[in-house]
Parts: structure tokens; C-alpha cells; sequence
């Protein structure tokens, strides 16, 4: 989406907005991390981000895969920075046509900074002199398909004023060219940037303004980005800050509340300006704790439209139904299907496509390396060591598991001993979901979608479990009417109770002035297609251990002779029921196994 578009619709709505800026890091676990912490700050609820292209244009493919994840995997709207610097005009359509193949409609584009050891900035041959040729080119090529941006600097009108002048007619042509709106550079000075705001205004440039907002993290942090911006620092701040400049966690403290009046005069100030974006530099606690002192909360259909992450590439803008069954793998399920030609009613599972099923052009890997994943499950000699890594997980007190790239979700709390439980007695669960009956839309745990609406969830449950132990578990599931189930082995046999042919929505929404909305689904398609992922990550599991290990032979065994089991109780109101079958025949389990023990001491002291 545009984001002048997303501009104008909060100025309808009167809200105040927000967005984050995150430079390329250097090093591939400096990108992961990276990654991991703008997935984390999501829940604060930006309304988009934006990568810049680092001084000297040195990171513009790094640059360009950052949009791809950040817009594909983590499913956030992304403006990409896009510079003169080094940059042919060959570079310049590679990076247009990457970004728009990404979904990206936003673009800020600069003139860039001198590149690399030179002190005065020199266009590249076949490259572009000015910001507003950048502007211009790309106009050409894609119309009007991209949202064009700018940088302002407030701290032009302390230039004399002739130049200050000279300076607002440069920004009054590059927006004539075609520009969409402002970012600003960062300042401290509010009276400064209230003042040029005004100026602009009377150039007759009436495009919005967002003011760019540097949160203060340390004293020498401070010093040297004003020092590298030439930014003027009110005395007022030196004077709040100078003398705590040995204290971080006190300059961070006292910084954040000058920031925030700051923030509070600009939303103040009568300017028509309701957003403010942040320079993060990469780090997260000092905009949190910017967020928090101005009381600025995410509202939940913001970060949960869908109770799973969209994505917002072009072919699945429109995707808003997916199997249950990747919840916990959602980069491994985008991957899987990113080439595929169409999403029939925006589900996984067109038998027909060329694509389907096919796993060869993603493969399957843990997230973790081998020494992390030998350090989080250490060397299981038997099944109930396997099972307490299960039951531990559901508790909260492992973090990850081969199935799942992440700890488990907040709902989760409201069954985790039910599951811990039924890890215990034999099922080994990778996925759940609890029954959810007309949670209102905002609720921190089960919420999703727009305000004033009702969410809804069938209790789910997907785990290993032996030949013994599932026969008997069927023999249960049978006698409530409202279970269905699907069991697969490691060859593909597939065994179900359900006679519906179509799939089963776990998931759904009610929502004012809109249709019911059913994101989540069980069908036996998607389930056949997840069950070679799931089967191959206890592979790669066990082959983290040496060859002839007792931990290899053990995890490889339990992946040749489990089966993989879903099972859905239909009935929402009953939240504990789907536990009931698990439970008896658990017990059940569990007491012919004694039975068995006791028979073969019992024989064996006759003999």
C-alpha cells in the first residue's frame, strides 16, 4: 500500500501514526538479528519501515533482500531508500524492478552521500546528478506505480536567507516533479522544524511533512550523529543531559522525555501533521520507550489483521486463507509457494499446479545450527527424555523445537498444562490452538482484525504418536461425534473420519459491514503436502547426533514408526473436550504397558 495512502486514511481516522527507519548491517548474523528485531518491534505497531541504502551505496543488494523479507516474510509495509551514489542507471532499474517485484510502493529517493573516502560528491558515469533526475527516472519508467519521497531539512532556515530561500524552491521543484511526501532529517530544535514547516507551506508545497525523530540511546551516541548531521542542540537539552553523560541508562531516561515533548509540541502545534518516524539506528529500547512515554499503543487489527502474518507481495495481497499446519514455519509455507501461478480461493493446495507438493526448491533445515539445537535438546537416550523436551516446550521453558521457529504463541497459556500432559502420556504435539468462543477482536491474546468484531476458534491439536497409542486414541476419538481427524505415515497412507471433502475452518471472524472472515483451515490436501516438512525436520533432527548415537537411532526410529495426527473438536464452546480422548487413552496406554512389564517379571522370576 502507498503510504500517502495510509497518511490520508489516518488523517481521516484523527490517529496518530508511526514508523521505524533500519540501516543494512554488516554481517550476515548482524542481518539476522536485524530481522529477529523488526519482527519483535512490529508489535509496536508501525505503519510501515523503512531500509536506507547506506552512504556510498554499498549495501544495495543487501538493501534489496531486506525489502524482499521485510514486505514477504515479516509482512510489513516497506520504503526502500534508493541513491545517486555509485549508482548507473542500469543499478538504479535493477533496484526499481526488485523492489516492485517485492510488492514495495514506496521509494525514497536521494542524491546520497559522497561516496566512500571522498570528501565531494561526483556523479557516476551513466548515472544521475540530482535527487529530482532520480525523481524524474522513475516516473518515467513506472508512472505512478511507486509513492515517491523526499528528504527536507528543517535546518535550512538557519541558512541566510537568500540561500533558505534558494533551498525551499530546489524541494518546491522535486515535489512539482512528482513527490508524494516528506521525510525529514532528524533535528532537536522543534522550534526550528514548527518555523520551516511553515515556510514550506508558504512556498505553496502541500504534500505531508513527517518529521523524523532520533531517539537519544547514549550521551556519546548523541554528540556524534548531531555532530555527523550538524544538527543544533537546544541548550535546554545540553543542560538536562550534560551532566548524567557518564550514566547511559540516565541520559537514555531523560533523553526520551525531551524527545517526547518535542514529539507532543509537533502533534500539537496545529501543523496537520498526525505521524512521527523514528531513526532507529538499528536498536529497540529507546523507541519503545519513546512509544511508551508518549502513550502511543498499537491498536490490534494494526498488527493482527489476520490471526497469521500477511504477506505483501504482489501475488498474496489478496491471500487470506491459509492451513494450520505452517503456523509455527511461516517463512518455510511463503517459501514453498512463493513461484506458484494463483492461490485458488487464496488456499494452499491445488493439486493441479506444477508446484504443488514440491519441496525441492526450498528444502527443509532446523533454523538452529547444530551445536544451538545440541545445547537447547542436549542427547535423548529414551522416549520420555523426548517427551519432557515436548512437555517443556508447551510450558514455556524451551524455547524452539525442530517444528516450530518460534516459542509458543501468548494463547497457548490457556492449555499449556493440558498439553504438557498429554506430551507425557505419548502424543507429541507440534501445533494447538484452543477453543475460542466470541473473543472480541481486541483481546491481547486471541484478537485479531478489525475493532468491534468476534473471534472464533475450534480447539486443534497436531502431534507423533505410535501405532499402539493411536488405535486406542481412535477407538476414543470415535465416540464423540463432534472430533474429526486425519492420520498419515511417513509413506503418505492417509486414514480420516471426516466426510466433508472441502476443508474445515478452525478459524473465523465476525466483523461490522463485513462478510465472515475464515483465515485458518484443516484440509487433507495442504495436511498431505506439510507431512513430507514435518517428517523431514525429525530427520534433520536426528542427524545432528553422531551416525551410530543412541539419540540418532532413537529420534530417527520414533520418525519411521510414528504417525502424524490432526485432530479438531467442533464444538468452540467446549474449550477442554478435544483433551478428553487424549486423556483415557493415554491411561489406557499406560496401564497395559504395566500390565505387559509385569507379565515379562512375572515370567521371567518362574523361570
Amino acid at each position: 500500500m502507498k503510504i500517502s495512502k495510509k497518511i490520508e486514511q489516518s488523517q481521516k481516522e484523527g490517529k496518530i501514526w508511526w514508523s521505524f527507519e533500519y540501516f543494512p548491517p554488516r554481517t550476515a548474523q548482524g542481518l539476522q538479528n536485524l530481522l529477529d528485531r523488526i519482527e519483535r518491534m512490529r508489535n509496536l505497531g508501525p505503519e510501515f519501515i523503512d531500509i536506507t541504502w547506506n552512504a556510498g551505496g554499498r549495501t544495495s543488494e543487501l538493501t534489496s533482500e531486506m525489502v524482499r523479507l521485510c514486505q514477504g516474510v515479516i509482512g510489513i509495509e516497506t520504503c526502500m531508500h534508493l541513491t545517486c551514489t555509485n549508482m548507473p542507471k542500469e543499478k538504479v532499474d535493477i533496484a526499481l524492478r526488485e523492489a516492485k517485484k517485492h510488492g514495495c510502493r514506496n521509494i525514497l529517493a536521494l542524491r546520497g552521500d559522497p561516496p566512500q573516502g571522498k570528501e565531494e560528491w561526483e556523479a557516476v558515469e551513466g548515472g544521475f546528478v540530482h535527487g529530482i533526475d532520480l525523481v524524474r527516472h522513475i516516473h518515467n519508467e513506472y508512472d505512478d506505480y511507486f509513492d515517491i519521497a523526499v528528504a527536507g531539512f528543517p535546518q535550512n532556515l538557519l541558512l541566510p536567507p537568500e540561500e533558505c530561500d534558494l533551498e525551499i524552491k530546489y524541494l518546491k521543484e522535486k515535489i512539482d516533479a512528482g513527490v508524494n511526501f516528506i521525510f525529514t532529517q532528524m533535528f532537536y530544535d522543534v522550534d526550528i522544524f514548527i518555523d520551516w514547516v511553515k515556510a514550506v507551506r508558504a512556498a505553496g508545497i502541500t504534500i505531508p511533512i513527517v518529521p523524523g525523530i532520533a531517539p537519544i540511546q547514549t550521551w556519546n551516541g548523541f554528540l556524534k550523529a548531531t555532530s555527523l548531521a550538524k544538527t543544533k542542540i537546544p541548550q535546554s537539552f545540553m543542560d538536562a543531559l550534560e551532566p548524567h553523560k557518564n550514566d547511559d541508562e540516565k541520559v537514555r531516561a531523560i533523553g526520551t522525555k525531551l524527545v517526547a515533548d518535542m514529539c507532543r509540541k509537533i502533534l500539537d502545534a496545529d501543523l496537520g501533521i498526525q505521524g512521527l518516524h523514528f531513526y532507529t539506528m538499528n536498536l529497540e529500547k529507546g523507541t519503545k520507550m519513546l512509544l511508551q512515554e508518549l502513550n502511543l499503543v498499537p491498536r490490534v487489527e494494526t498488527l493482527k489483521p489476520l490471526p497469521w502474518r500477511q504477506s505483501l507481495t504482489p501475488n498474496r495481497r489478496q491471500e487470506n486463507i491459509r492451513p494450520i499446519f505452517w503456523a509455527n514455519r511461516a517463512q518455510s509455507y511463503l517459501s514453498r509457494t512463493e513461484n506458484w501461478d494463483e492461490f485458488p480461493n487464496g488456499r494452499f493446495g491445488d493439486s493441479r499446479s506444477p508446484a504443488y507438493g514440491e519441496l525441492d526448491g526450498y528444502g527443509v533445515s532446523l533454523k538452529q545450527t547444530a551445536e544451538e539445537a545440541l545445547k537447547l535438546w542436549g542427547e535423548p537416550k529414551t522416549f520420555d527424555d523426548v517427551a519432557q523436551l515436548f512437555s517443556k516446550f508447551c510450558l514455556k521453558k524451551l524455547s524452539a523445537l525442530p517444528w516450530s521457529d518460534q516459542p509458543v504463541s501468548g494463547e497457548t497459556s490457556v492449555i499449556s498444562t493440558e498439553l504438557s500432559r498429554i506430551n507425557q502420556l505419548g502424543f507429541l504435539t507440534i501445533n494447538s490452538q484452543p477453543a475460542v468462543n466470541g473473543a472480541p477482536s481486541d483481546d491481547p491474546k486471541f484478537g485479531w482484525g478489525p475493532g468491534d468484531g468476534y473471534v472464533y476458534q475450534k480447539a486443534y491439536l497436531e502431534f507423533f504418536v505410535n501405532p499402539e497409542l493411536l488405535e486406542i486414541l481412535i477407538s476414543e476419538i470415535e465416540m464423540d461425534t463432534k472430533m474429526t481427524y486425519y492420520v498419515i505415515n511417513k509413506q503418505g497412507d492417509l486414514r480420516t473420519n471426516s466426510h466433508s471433502e472441502g476443508p474445515n475452518a478452525v478459524t473465523w471472524g465476525v466483523f461490522p459491514g463485513k462478510e465472515i472472515i475464515q483465515p485458518t483451515i484443516v484440509e487433507a490436501i495442504s495436511f498431505m503436502a506439510w507431512k513430507d516438512e514435518a517428517y523431514e525436520l525429525g530427520v534433520k533432527w536426528a542427524n545432528i547426533y553422531e551416525t551410530t548415537s543412541p539419540s540418532r537411532k532413537l529420534i530417527a526410529d520414533l520418525m519411521d514408526n510414528s504417525y502424524l495426527v490432526n485432530v479438531v473438536h467442533n464444538d468452540f464452546k467446549d474449550t477442554k473436550a478435544i483433551f478428553e480422548p487424549f486423556f483415557k487413552a493415554g491411561e489406557k496406554y499406560a496401564s497395559s504397558r504395566a500390565k505387559v512389564n509385569g507379565s515379562v517379571q512375572t515370567n521371567g522370576d518362574l523361570n
